[in-house]
């Protein structure tokens, strides 16, 4: 048929059998799978302009208009497709290869990206690393490659690439749009020996994820090494949902708290004044990951009761301690042409001190959220998939 409510292609797959229980159409394949279809959800998906908008695809019926279930006269199959009959409207077609992604979940949330894969500084002591040039040149198969494994891990690098201010933004611009904040699109971090802000002297940073300041802190960061002439300043990383589930399994205490006591953290600046009030391990609604909120200096008030701040420090010491042990501690040289994609909700990043008798380390960043990540593996997934018979086979053995 060809025709579905999204701009996809799926290949076809016949159904076997189609039977009314009351309101819900039973759709069965001859492998066993079956679909659960509402009448009024099938009312909403007709093609042919009814009730999908043909141009963007997307539902054009507002909902105080849907009429009674009993709409649903009678399903039934033509060529292996669906066809339903209502009883004062014009019979519908749903593609059969559309259905069926609908009845292998590949419509939800968390189709075709890959289940976080929780390590160790022992499991993972560098970041997983492919060659730059294929996803800076717009190799499809090298970027899907790129994106599943930050998801999987949280963490990518890409070696080799150009030392140009141009490598950010079209990297970032392959994938989906990049955040801007108060720091711009795209930013410089330097570490300057002879500094002129604290912001750049050789100081450790510790581990930390960046604008807990934010309702939603931005989903990933991305840093290509420029210059880095430094001695020390090595790259420190480590797994915060590892570091979630040890201190859960080792300190459950500390663990209620640090999901539950909220902090608010507020950037100080002349500029500008973001505030959010959130636990440091922000658990979110039920379902989704985990949202760390784990920087320090921005950790600025306890919004608890009095009774509740000494336990909440204890945990936040606890987490810095577990984080920065080198049981979760990946410690890597960042070299120019390199560059790092990571998980800002998840990986706590840092940095070792740098020896003060000389050097310059300059690096460009930009922040992109989980959504354009997701977004892009997605249609990656599918066009691959369309294109590639390799492709599926390499799919199907991971």
């Amino acid at each position: 048929m060809g025709r579905t409510p999204d701009f996809y292609t799926y290949p076809g797959c016949p159904i076997q059998g189609v039977d009314r229980d009351g309101d819900f159409v039973v759709i069965r394949w001859a492998d066993g799978v079956t679909l659960r279809a509402y009448a009024l959800w099938l009312w909403e998906n007709r093609m042919a302009d009814q009730g999908i908008d043909e141009r963007t695809r997307e539902g054009k019926l507002d909902p105080a208009d849907l009429p009674d279930p009993s709409e649903l006269a009678e399903p039934r199959l033509v060529g292996g497709h669906l066809l339903v009959d209502w009883a004062s409207a014009p019979t519908s077609e749903f593609d059969s290869g559309w259905l069926r992604h609908v009845a292998d979940g590949r419509h939800e949330t968390s189709a075709t990206i890959p289940v976080a894969e929780l390590w160790s500084a022992t499991a993972l002591p560098e970041p997983p690393s492919r060659p730059g040039s294929p996803v800076l040149d717009g190799d499809d198969a090298a970027l899907h490659e790129f994106l599943e494994l930050l998801c999987r891990f949280g963490i990518v690098r890409l070696r080799g690439l150009p030392i140009s201010d141009d490598v950010v933004p079209s990297i970032g611009g392959r994938i989906g749009a990049l955040r801007d904040t108060n720091f711009g699109v795209t930013w410089p971090v330097s570490v300057d020996i002879a500094p002129t802000s604290t912001a750049n002297t050789p100081l450790p940073l510790p581990p930390h994820t960046d604008l807990p300041t934010r309702e939603t802190p931005p989903g990933h960061q991305i840093l290509h090494c420029k210059v880095n002439t430094c001695v020390g300043g090595l790259c420190t990383m480590a797994d915060g949902y590892a570091v979630a589930a040890h201190i859960e399994q080792h300190y459950p205490v500390d663990y209620e708290a640090l999901t539950s006591l909220r902090w608010t953290f507020f950037n100080r600046s002349p500029e500008h004044d973001h505030r959010w009030s959130g636990p440091v391990i922000d658990r979110g609604a039920a379902g989704e990951p985990l949202t760390l909120r784990a920087f320090h200096p921005l950790r600025a008030f306890p919004d608890m009761p009095d009774g509740d701040v000494p336990r909440a420090y204890t945990a936040v010491k606890r987490f810095s301690e577990v984080a920065g042990s080198d049981e979760f501690q990946m410690r890597y040289w960042f070299e120019p042409g390199d560059l790092v994609a990571f998980d800002n909700r998840r990986i706590l990043h840092g940095r070792s001190p740098i020896d003060a008798e000389g050097g310059t380390r300059v690096l460009h960043g930009t922040y992109i959220d989980h959504d354009e990540i997701y977004s892009r593996l997605r249609v990656l997934t599918r066009r691959l998939e369309a294109t590639n018979p390799a492709f599926n086979e390499s799919e199907a053995q991971q």
